[in-house]
């Protein structure tokens, strides 16, 4: 019981700050305009989040996550601009530009994955450099300025419902499901923990290093496509800046809900409660009629008094077992 203290600490946070926004601003925070639109807004930072959890858990991080959706997503734009131009089939217009996304994904994460697993340069020096690589591109693509004119069935994957709920958290659903099993129920999961925790020890276990964090950065930059995909359509347009703000939240994220900066813990629902967290906050502060910079110097005060909390947490553990022993 005691390892999931972290996540029902976190519930009790987004309940009690759920509860106070409410009492604040019932009849703004709690109107269904509100709701829906939380509900619109936080899939794409929740599946930017556990991109970014996913490499943290390895003990790197990916600087770059937010340019390669950028980049995907301009792919993505020009390519449904310019099939639906010409007339071609919507299904095929779109099942086009899903494809060339993901495609484009895997090779920002082929690109990080080589030089950080088969190289061994430092992920945070890797992904800032590949972080003004993928702008760079997607400035030469979009010369600064927005790629739109896309099939109006499109719209669907950002701006969709079924039965009342939103099309992009049913979409922030599957991944959650897709991202707990992979790390939590299978054996390559098991090994991202482990690369987390002890890098030599795992190497000596007989586990192919390379490999786990090859694909750890291939799935991540590939959940940076599917938040592509969302902004993409529900801003009816692709730009080089959409969800750049999303990077230090991402981290943010991670951290807060329990992802241990350092490597080898994070669990999935931890940072899918931090990201709601993150939300009500965010929107609760927004409809209190607060300056947008007041918003983020409290996002980073957050973010720098959880880091210092885990520290002193497991300075405290290391000083307990060094005593006892």
């Amino acid at each position: 019981m005691q390892k999931f203290s972290k996540e029902w600490i976190l519930v009790g946070v987004f309940v009690v700050l759920f509860i106070l926004m409410a009492v604040l601003s019932p009849s703004r925070f709690l109107s269904l305009d509100n709701l829906q639109s939380m509900a619109f807004q936080l899939p794409e930072l929740g599946i930017i989040s556990l991109a970014m959890m996913v490499v943290i858990v390895t003990g790197g991080i990916n600087l770059s996550i937010t340019s390669s959706a950028a980049l995907c997503g301009i792919m993505t734009a020009f390519v449904l601009s310019k099939l639906n131009a010409s007339g071609a089939s919507i299904f095929i217009t779109i099942l086009a530009a899903i494809l060339v996304a993901i495609l484009t994904s895997q090779i920002c994460g082929a690109i990080n994955g080589l030089v950080v697993a088969y190289i061994g340069v430092s992920p945070i020096l890797v992904t800032l450099g590949t972080m003004t690589l993928f702008e760079g591109i997607s400035l030469n693509f979009t010369k600064g300025g927005a790629i739109s004119g896309f099939p109006e069935q499109y719209y669907w994957f950002g701006n969709g419902t079924i039965l009342a709920i939103p099309v992009p958290m049913i979409i922030f659903v599957v991944v959650i499901i897709a991202t707990l099993i992979l790390l939590e129920r299978t054996p390559w999961g098991m090994s991202v923990y482990m690369v987390g925790c002890n890098p030599t020890a795992t190497m000596f276990s007989g586990i192919n290093i390379k490999k786990v964090l090859m694909k750890v950065y291939l799935y991540s930059a590939f959940l940076g496509s599917i938040a592509a995909i969302i902004m993409t359509s529900r801003y009816n347009s692709a730009k080089v800046d959409y969800g750049s703000s999303y990077l230090l939240q991402s981290v943010a994220a991670a951290v807060l809900g329990g992802t241990d900066i350092a490597g080898g813990y994070g669990k999935v629902m931890g940072t899918v409660i931090a990201v709601a967290v993150l939300q009500v906050l965010s929107s609760g502060l927004n409809i209190l009629g607060l300056n947008r910079y007041i918003v983020d110097i409290i996002m980073g005060a957050i973010l720098i008094v959880v880091l210092a909390i885990n520290f002193l947490n497991s300075k405290g553990f290391k000083f307990k077992i060094k005593k006892a022993a």
